[in-house]
């Protein structure tokens, strides 16, 4: 099985309360496709500039994940820098250079089209689309939006939904894009137009599945330390995606195990910066936060 991602690759420089970082690693693929070739080989498709650091190049590779969807072309890298406050839920940009990004078209390689599953990281959605046209056959497609494509290209963003299995979005975004505040009629109005599932990240509080006849929410595994949580939805989306590409069948069971291993990955990615924590993680203390979980929420029946 091989898990296809289309995204940012981004130097990021980030600063919170607890440090700074200056050319880090980011971008929602970057995450994603470490997360995911912690269970499964990563096909990514991206764009760099020729100062983006070999070592990064390197990273990736020694991780599971194939580069040859990824373009480097004159110029700059995508550049983005942002600090985090208390709370730390919310970034404040900063600066965003999109450098050889604000140029970018996906192009697959014949071997990647027929890739099995199918992340659409945080894009313009015409790229999205541009992607889905060139995909053959794939068992599962997911995709993830923002704020900024919800206001300036709803009609777009609503044609990619339409066409894929799985959407990600935050509480804000998927209120703002059904306009009912209530979560559950929010993921109700997106289900209608097609989708098999949505889940709603809530950040520290957990995630909430919503499909046809299923309704399931996750806890976040509670972290006691967050250094920077630049990366936590996308990694959360790789170890989603990375989990299923290991199963014989997609049931909603298998979903429900999948967002348990995604909201795992997702809270060692918060426990330093960049993909610091990503880099060093292994399916070992994976497996420990797994079992943790079950038993912070079991309870016996009274």
């Amino acid at each position: 099985m091989s898990v296809l991602v289309i995204g940012s690759i981004a130097l990021d420089d980030v600063e919170t309360p607890f440090g700074k970082v200056d050319g880090a690693l980011g971008g929602a693929a970057s995450y994603f496709a470490l997360a995911a070739s912690l269970y499964t080989n990563v096909n990514l498709v991206g764009v760099v500039g020729t100062d983006f650091p070999q070592g990064y190049l390197d990273l990736l590779g020694q991780r599971r994940v194939d580069l040859k969807g990824l373009q480097l072309r004159p110029g700059k890298t995508f550049r983005w820098a942002a600090r985090y406050d208390f709370p730390l839920d919310i970034a404040q940009t900063l600066d965003t250079q999109l450098n050889v990004f604000a140029d970018f078209h996906p192009i697959l390689p014949e071997d990647y089209r027929g890739s099995d599953f199918v992340f659409l990281a945080n894009i313009d959605p015409v790229l999205q689309l541009e992607v889905l046209r060139q995909i053959k056959g794939a068992r599962l497609t997911v995709m993830d939006t923002m704020n900024f494509w919800i206001e300036r290209k709803r009609a777009d963003l609503t044609t990619v939904i339409e066409a894929v299995d799985i959407v990600l979005m935050n509480e804000a975004e998927v209120r703002q894009y059904s306009g009912a505040y209530n979560v559950i009629a929010a993921a109700r109005y997106i289900l209608r137009l097609g989708p098999k599932a949505v889940i709603i990240k809530k950040g520290e509080h957990g995630c909430a599945l919503f499909g046809d006849s299923v309704y399931f929410v996750a806890p976040a595994y509670p972290v006691e330390q967050v250094l920077d949580p630049t990366g936590a939805g996308d990694s959360f989306a790789g170890g989603l995606l990375g989990y299923l590409s290991t199963q014989q069948e997609i049931t909603p069971e298998a979903i429900k195990r999948a967002v348990i291993h995604g909201s795992i990955v997702a809270s060692y990615t918060v426990e330093d910066f960049g993909v610091r924590r990503l880099a060093s993680l292994n399916q070992q203390q994976i497996a420990k936060r797994y079992d943790e979980i079950r038993q912070i929420t079991y309870f016996a029946q009274i």
